[in-house]
């Protein structure tokens, strides 16, 4: 008896001691504000809670909050889900190749983006091309408050992106028309909403993927065709009179999106490293993750865990099982 009892306990600390050394493995997501950001953060939460069994915290910010976070490396925030290029290749040069303290993934999905209005509001009104949002008569059916500017959203505040598209408003002789507006992005969806319901115009920052496209009847308005020689912007981070020394008249070149992470992580917490290393989602899934989330009102966590349930051979891959 005194044998088997020895050899259970035996057992027992054996079994123990063989727990996956990524048990206790923590990190921190930083949550930028968009959704197809939210959706990505939390299915790699979801990812190390429910298949590495690490400790996952989710933490708001905006790009420079966590990039300078992960540069410091000491846990704050260690992973960015959703890095746009070139929109925030100034945090990418400075942290990634410069300082050598972010890494930056190397499976990318591909973002397109521009400005939107509703099929019915450019149908009625033969809008097509960002030009179309310059004359009087469309910008007045866009001048919900009465100030002789019709409004138009160009992105959330703290967005890379919405600085370029203040500049494009100015570059595509806009400016004395359209009001650009910044403003969290439920604010723009809710605004949508209400101005299909008044039959009203509205114009607005728009890429893919996004929930958005699953949401509402909506249009890609054509812009001039990307030229490098048009495209010259220069971020509030590089320089404090960014606007002034920025141009960008032409359409932005088609995107690669992925996760970027500090490189202490890699020490801390080496089994999350090594999955963000092949982490990889497509734009379609991205979409649909936004949608459940946007338009069905679901929550972040719940959707994360029905589509990894959902994709486990595609996990599987990512934690080279």
């Amino acid at each position: 008896m005194d044998l088997k009892l020895k050899s259970l306990g035996i057992a027992t600390a054996l079994s123990v001691l063989a727990l996956p050394a990524f048990a206790a493995e923590e990190v921190k997501i930083g949550v930028p504000s968009w959704t197809g950001a939210q959706a990505i953060a939390y299915v790699l939460g979801e990812v190390v809670e429910s298949r590495i069994g690490g400790q996952v915290e989710y933490v708001p910010g905006n790009n420079a909050t966590i990039f300078q976070a992960m540069d410091q490396g000491k846990g704050d925030i260690d992973v960015h889900p959703d890095v746009w290029l070139p929109n925030q290749e100034s945090f990418t040069k400075k942290y990634v190749d410069d300082a050598g303290t972010v890494t930056l993934s190397s499976n990318p999905y591909q973002g397109n983006q521009g400005f939107c209005v509703t099929q019915d509001f450019g149908e009625a009104n033969d809008i097509t091309d960002i030009a179309d949002l310059g004359r009087p008569d469309v910008a007045a059916l866009m001048d919900s408050d009465g100030n002789g500017l019709g409004e138009m959203w160009i992105g959330a505040p703290g967005w890379a992106s919405a600085n370029v598209n203040e500049v494009k408003t100015r570059d595509y002789g806009l400016m004395d028309f359209i009001e650009p507006i910044r403003a969290e992005e439920s604010v723009k969806t809710a605004r949508i909403k209400d101005s299909i319901a008044k039959g009203e115009g509205y114009a607005f920052y728009c890429y893919k993927p996004h929930a958005v496209w699953f949401m509402f009847d909506v249009k890609m308005l054509t812009e001039p065709t990307f030229d490098p020689e048009k495209y010259v912007m220069v971020q509030p981070s590089d320089d404090a009179d960014w606007f002034e020394k920025s141009m960008v008249a032409t359409k932005d070149a088609l995107k690669d999106v992925q996760i970027a992470w500090s490189n202490s992580l890699v020490d801390r917490s080496p089994a999350i490293a090594e999955f963000f290393t092949n982490f990889q989602l497509t734009a379609d899934d991205v979409s649909q993750l936004a949608f459940e989330i946007s338009a069905n009102g679901k929550n972040p966590a719940d959707v994360a865990e029905a589509w990894v349930n959902a994709n486990s051979d595609r996990v599987d891959g990512w934690l080279g099982l």
